[in-house]
């Protein structure tokens, strides 16, 4: 088995969407990016390339692409998992905390771990999807930007 983790954050801006776990959460600020900017998305994709050695969310989808300016990360999340199963893994379990001192992100979590599961090729309750605040601590706490980390468990594909 193999385990790797991953961490992103963005900054927050007005007139964006705000994606997180590729769902749209309603808020007057969305996370800048060149693709749809979901750290929550590509926490998981750096925690399962990291998982099978595959290297980095940057390595595989760079943000210097045009292809993936504005791309869903869910459909980052699906290319990476056809390269996890390419290469002999397959997900176990995710897990994975955002912080962001707004919005609220309780109502969403359950949306989120859903949407998740479809590219990973696993059943919702192997999604485990949290957020916590930064209690007004540092850049997060002032509501600049929203990062995420996020665990991965990866086995040899019978």
């Amino acid at each position: 088995m193999r385990v790797g983790i991953g961490y992103d954050v963005h900054v927050l801006e007005a007139g964006r969407p705000l994606v997180l776990g590729g769902v749209r959460v309603p808020y007057d600020r969305g996370l800048v990016g060149h693709s749809d900017a979901d750290v929550l998305t590509h926490a998981l994709v750096d925690a399962l390339l990291g998982a099978a050695a595959l290297g980095t969310i940057g390595e595989h989808f760079p943000d210097t692409d045009p292809r993936f300016r504005g791309i869903s990360s869910l459909e980052l999340l699906a290319e990476s998992t056809r390269l996890l199963e390419e290469a002999g893994w397959r997900v176990v379990n995710v897990d994975a905390v955002i912080s962001a001192q707004e919005p609220r992100l309780q109502p969403h979590l359950r949306s989120m771990a859903e949407a998740l599961a479809g590219p990973l090729r696993v059943d919702p309750t192997c999604v485990g999807v949290k957020a916590t605040s930064p209690e007004g601590l540092g850049a997060l706490g002032r509501r600049e930007g929203i990062s995420a980390q996020a665990v991965a468990l990866l086995e040899p594909k019978p």
